[in-house]
């Protein structure tokens, strides 16, 4: 069963009954999901050339696996220590909705994180108080998009769910129902 049909007829009813909801619009659901890296380590100490070349592999990679095409993020002002000019691609984030959201959180769930090395499950600390879920991946070779032998540079990113959920009860709940593999 699809993630999103999975919502509609199995989550929805149990959240109502579980909180009392009075409307199934009440119940929290998933707003949009977004994955973030940061070339960090990986363009340091390399001239100009070879940081256009890493950045636009990190790009074609992160497009490959959300679907969508990433922004690169500036800085927002020098730092000397780390020879950071303003201006400089620090970074790259994507944001997902409606059905590549979706899409993407299947292999994520099904696929990505049963490949992760040593996963004995997702914290559930990782949630915060407004009920967002904010998972590491250390390797984006986990996603099956991404072929492993022809991978130059292995680059770990965060993926942040999002939900409109009130407590961290509410959204923990709401993520064990959809199948997110929580300890």
């Amino acid at each position: 069963m699809r993630l999103q049909e999975k919502y509609k007829k199995e989550v929805v009813p149990a959240m109502m009954k579980k909180f009392n909801y009075k409307s199934p619009m009440a119940v929290p659901k998933i707003e949009k999901v977004i994955i973030n890296t940061g070339f960090g380590r990986l363009v340091a100490q390399k001239t100009r050339q070879e940081r256009e070349k890493i950045y636009q592999e990190i790009l074609n990679d992160l497009a490959l696996i959300c679907g969508q095409r990433p922004v690169l993020t500036l800085a927002r002002k020098s730092v000397s220590g780390f020879k950071i000019r303003k201006g400089m691609p620090i970074g790259a984030k994507v944001t997902l909705r409606k059905k590549r959201m979706y899409d993407f959180l299947e292999r994520l769930i099904h696929i990505a994180l049963p490949r992760t090395r040593d996963f004995k499950g997702i914290d559930p600390k990782s949630i915060d108080k407004q009920g967002n879920l904010t998972i590491g991946v250390k390797e984006h070779i986990v996603f099956p998009e991404v072929a492993s032998e022809s991978v130059g540079r292995i680059f770990g990113f965060e993926i942040t769910i999002v939900t409109n959920a009130k407590t961290r009860e509410e959204a923990e709940e709401l993520f064990r129902l959809l199948g997110f593999p929580l300890k």
